[in-house]
């Protein structure tokens, strides 16, 4: 998890009809942050949020205990996966491997909670049908992270984009994601596709230079 980026919150819009959205926050890879301050943040606001853990990390530094997972689930949270070892490449994975992911870490939260786990999101933002297959483990709700507010369904499950809230942008750009600003969808979703299309064609030399950036902007 050291290679991975420090996943930046989400927006979600869903649709609940014609006509009404709800918005949802979501919190990906399960740092201990989100026990230690961003609950409190939204509890102050009445405001649940959606932490999606990645569970070979559990009670790893930095990262959520078993115990943070239950006080968070207590407190009116959503609890999802974030597959167990957060693969780099989710479609690149075997049958087995993403049956290991989907399952194994379903099967360590709904342990640990002794509740069902009916949501998750997708390492990386890379998805695929075979990722979709995610349905099979369960999951009902599943997070991309491909910028738009349409859902979509297969297989039973609800497939859900995302709007990634990355540090720096400023209250008027969260606050143009919340109206749904049409020209603001068109550019994240062209910046996505061509991202898309970079990492597709790049293959790990795409992943060794997102790492180099993330190491050079944290010194």
């Amino acid at each position: 998890m050291s290679e991975c980026a420090p996943e930046p919150p989400r927006l979600v819009f869903d649709q609940q009809s014609t006509t009404a959205r709800r918005l949802l926050i979501t919190f990906d890879d399960g740092g201990v942050s989100a026990a230690t301050f961003i609950a409190d943040m939204l509890d102050s606001r009445r405001c649940p949020g959606h932490f999606l853990v990645t569970t070979d990390f559990i009670g790893t530094p930095s990262f959520v205990r078993a115990s943070h997972i239950r006080e968070l689930h207590s407190r009116g949270h959503v609890i999802g996966s974030h597959s167990c070892s957060h693969p780099l490449r989710m479609t690149a994975c075997s049958a087995t491997q993403l049956d290991r992911e989907r399952r194994d870490s379903v099967a360590r939260l709904q342990d640990i909670l002794g509740s069902t786990i009916e949501v998750a999101s997708i390492p990386g933002g890379y998805y695929g049908t075979n990722v979709a297959a995610a349905a099979a483990a369960g999951i009902r709700h599943l997070f991309t992270s491909e910028p738009v507010i349409s859902v979509r369904t297969a297989d039973g499950c609800r497939i859900y984009g995302r709007f990634s809230v990355h540090q720096g942008v400023s209250p008027q750009w969260v606050g143009s994601v919340i109206a749904v600003d049409v020209w603001l969808r068109v550019q994240r979703l062209v910046f996505w596709n061509a991202k898309k299309i970079l990492k597709k064609a790049g293959g790990m030399a795409w992943i060794d230079a997102r790492r180099r950036i993330i190491a050079a902007r944290s010194r």
